[in-house]
């Protein structure tokens, strides 16, 4: 029996995330959601697709009044109003309408792009995720935000967009390559790290399971973890103030991201936007300087880097300023109070954002050192 999660959105209940380890419960949960008489649309990528495209249309096709699905190529370049354009139009020629809905099927740019175009398509039309990845399980499939890059520029273009259902395959875990896999456990060690002290000790002490992808583990992991953000969302579910908090390592992560032109995973810049915001935590006396370590030190079990060559310090500062999170001209930066706790602050200079940036930057310099 799979396990869930309801979400409430204005203290009622929204939408249930469900972890199971397979999609064998999948059809019992959209039939609650009354999809025998809809159009149905899995949206995907084409890595996804390779692997579960056909076997998810399947277990639609003949239960609801028409199963389809739409694949784009797989990656961040495909965040875009371009992408978001053609879901339009094989939509339309698909004959799909207020009524009907889209999957999901994928990681966090298949969350994102579909959930944006659910919210848009004539007004509006239901949407469920299916993340597939380790980052959107955690973390972007949750919470309803939605959109996509613009010129390069990380969720410039986007809406608030509930779905009706979250479900996870856990089994779908076992399938990611290392890299994407291990991306995927920066989101997870932010939620111990901005609302939960004794989930970051638990996240240490099952070091081994996650990293061997134990499936009970992983999903004690994520059931944690979707409780935290569920919390969050919950309390402030169009981000005007205690939501923003989950945008721990993210000002300097997504300006790394830019910089970098998407070569490095959004978890891995994640990561060290989050080493760089505990870097300005410690300098401001609010971590010491041996929790500032355990910090940035705990990423590297999990694959993650904590520091970064190729970047111009100066080129990251001034991205920090374009970022989405701006306001009155000033970056609501999160910074950490202590392990278990986050605070939003404006207040930090860009002198503080250099040294951060220093902090985690690899010179050739240092290489020859």
């Amino acid at each position: 029996m799979a396990e869930r999660i309801p979400v409430l959105y204005q203290k009622k209940p929204c939408y249930d995330i469900v972890f199971s380890k397979s999609f064998d419960e999948l059809w019992q949960e959209l039939a609650v959601l009354e999809c025998e008489n809809k159009r149905l649309c899995i949206v995907t990528d084409s890595k996804v697709d390779e692997i579960y495209g056909n076997a998810l249309l399947e277990i639609l096709e003949g239960k609801c009044r028409k199963a389809v699905k739409y694949v784009f190529p797989a990656g961040e370049a495909s965040k875009n109003l371009d992408t978001v354009k053609e879901i339009y139009r094989f939509l339309i020629e698909e004959g799909f309408d207020r009524k009907d809905m889209l999957l999901a099927l994928g990681g966090g740019v298949v969350g994102d792009i579909t959930g944006y175009a659910a919210a848009t398509y004539l007004r509006g039309i239901d949407y469920i995720q299916l993340p597939s990845t380790l980052l959107a399980q955690a973390d972007s499939s949750i919470g309803g935000k939605t959109g996509v890059d613009f010129d390069g520029y990380k969720n410039m273009v986007g809406a608030f967009k509930m779905p009706r259902l979250v479900y996870m395959n856990l089994a779908m875990l076992q399938t990611l390559e290392d890299r994407q896999y291990f991306s995927g456990f920066a989101e997870v060690m932010k939620h111990g790290l901005i609302k939960d002290a004794v989930y970051y000790e638990w996240l240490i002490e099952n070091m081994y399971e996650i990293c061997e992808r134990d499936l009970d583990v992983l999903q004690e992991m994520l059931i944690r973890s979707c409780t935290v953000k569920k919390l969050v969302v919950e309390k402030d579910p169009t981000e005007q103030g205690e939501r923003a908090l989950l945008n721990f390592g993210h000002t300097i992560g997504h300006a790394i991201e830019k910089s970098k032109d998407f070569s490095l995973y959004h978890g891995e810049c994640v990561a060290l936007g989050a080493v760089a915001a505990a870097y300005i935590s410690w300098k401001r006396e609010l971590l010491s300087m041996e929790e500032y370590y355990e910090v940035r030190d705990m990423f590297v079990p999990f694959y993650l880097p904590i520091s970064v060559d190729d970047i111009d310090p100066q080129e990251i500062l001034r991205l920090t300023k374009s970022d989405k999170k701006m306001e009155s001209g000033k970056i609501k930066f999160v910074l950490l109070k202590k392990i278990g706790k986050a605070v939003l602050d404006t207040s930090v200079t860009d002198e503080e954002l250099l040294a951060a940036i220093n902090e985690i930057y690899f010179s050739e310099e240092d290489a020859h050192a």
